[in-house]
């Protein structure tokens, strides 16, 4: 059992999630009521949907650690399953997730949901993950 896979056993027994197709077109997702939180895209590769307001409160967290990719501007980040550590930091931020997606205000509500390729849409080839080994190389 990959990582990724184990990752979504594990969330999708959550009761606040249900799975169907990511509307990126490629991969899983497990979704709110509200909200698609969680996109997997391959055996080791997840995009997570924050807030803009959670991206900003953990920022200098998120950008410190090396299994997540941020991209300027999204609201998703994506995380990179390279072991078991990383499926608890998921699962972690999926939590940080849901509860600020519960508590947005209704305002954010349609902000930026211009559709997968839009503002709104998850990272899925807009971030190359490199190996922990090959990141420090160059």
């Amino acid at each position: 059992m990959t990582l990724a896979q184990r990752a979504f056993e594990r969330l999708h027994a959550w009761p606040d999630l249900s799975a169907g197709p990511a509307s990126c077109r490629t991969g899983r997702a497990l979704r709110s009521v509200r909200d698609e939180i969680v996109h997997f895209h391959s055996d080791r590769d997840v995009d997570l949907h924050l807030t803009h307001r959670a991206i900003q409160r953990f920022q200098y967290d998120l950008g410190g650690s090396t299994a997540i990719r941020l991209v300027p501007g999204s609201r998703w980040v994506t995380v990179h399953l390279d072991c078991d550590a990383d499926v608890d930091l998921l699962l972690s931020l999926t939590s940080i997730a849901l509860k600020a997606h519960q508590s947005r205000p209704p305002a954010d509500l349609t902000a930026g949901l211009s559709g997968p390729s839009g503002p709104a849409g998850c990272n899925y080839h807009r971030v190359t993950v490199l190996p922990r080994s090959a990141a420090g190389e160059a």
